[in-house]
């Protein structure tokens, strides 16, 4: 039976980031999809912190180069690649000096740094312009945190290029990873320069977590709730949308077992 292709997009992922619960599941359920004969790949952001030297990440020469347009400006993509120890499992890291050189990675006091609105645009077209550019198509993008929450953006507007997506799902794993406020920036204005229909616009028109997230679940067939604090309107929202969704599960092993089904029900049958 071909259990088919996963393609984990994390804002977090332990031992690269602190280990928080998010950072864990980050960690955890890509190697338990592996170990039960899933194909993954998995990427995250090269935040400041992260030390080439001591996770032994090299560049991914066959992947870099590439420039995206963010805010009409040329940004370049670099791709860098680890592994996780112990879990047999690789890490692409998506990296360019302007985003993610600063100190704060994610938020400090509730509060997210500047210009994440163009760090969230970067980091969703850059890991699917990288799985692109391997040629390898997954049957399903589960994404989780804020900071991935462009991704349901820029798969639909790739596909409307080469549909090179063409029957991918997506899946919201909702954490416990709110922020205050809204973002800073002008994202309406930046998604428009990069083709945002009217309906994309209107979903991604509030910028505080739970409207970045209701954007992501809206644009998703599957929601797994991978934390008991997880937001309850966010929580209320997915099912009220009627998305599939796998409630959260105390015991790390049923869990996963209930994840790698959960998938199966997301993708239906693949024939190849």
């Amino acid at each position: 039976m071909i259990k088919g292709k996963i393609l984990f997009v994390n804002q977090e992922i332990a031992p690269f980031t602190a280990e928080s619960e998010a950072a864990l599941m980050g960690r955890d359920l890509p190697a338990r999809m592996q170990e039960m004969g899933r194909e993954i790949r998995v990427f995250m952001p090269k935040y400041h912190h992260i030390s080439d030297r001591r996770h032994q990440l090299h560049e991914v020469i066959r992947l870099s180069g590439m420039n995206l347009i963010v805010n009409n400006c040329d940004r370049q993509l670099i791709i860098k690649v680890g592994s996780i120890p112990g879990a047999r499992v690789q890490v692409y890291f998506i990296d360019n000096e302007e985003y993610f050189s600063r100190q704060v990675a994610l938020a400090a006091n509730g509060m997210v740094p500047p210009e994440s609105d163009e760090r969230m645009l970067f980091f969703g077209r850059g890991a699917l312009e990288a799985v692109r550019k391997l040629a390898w198509r997954p049957h399903v993008v589960c994404f989780s945190g804020w900071l991935s929450a462009m991704v349901p953006f820029y798969l639909r507007r790739i596909n409307k290029e080469n549909a090179f997506f063409t029957g991918t799902k997506l899946v919201t794993l909702l954490m416990d990873d709110g922020f205050e406020g809204p973002l800073g920036g002008d994202l309406e204005r930046k998604m428009r320069t990069d083709n945002a229909t009217a309906k994309d616009l209107r979903l991604y028109g509030d910028t505080t977590y739970l409207g970045l997230m209701k954007a992501a679940i809206t644009y998703s067939q599957g929601v797994i709730i991978g934390s008991p604090t997880a937001n309850a309107e966010l929580v209320a929202f997915a099912k009220e949308s009627k998305r599939n969704v796998l409630d959260y599960i105390a015991d790390p092993g049923e869990f996963h077992n209930q994840a790698n089904k959960f998938f199966d029900t997301i993708t239906g049958k693949i024939d190849n």
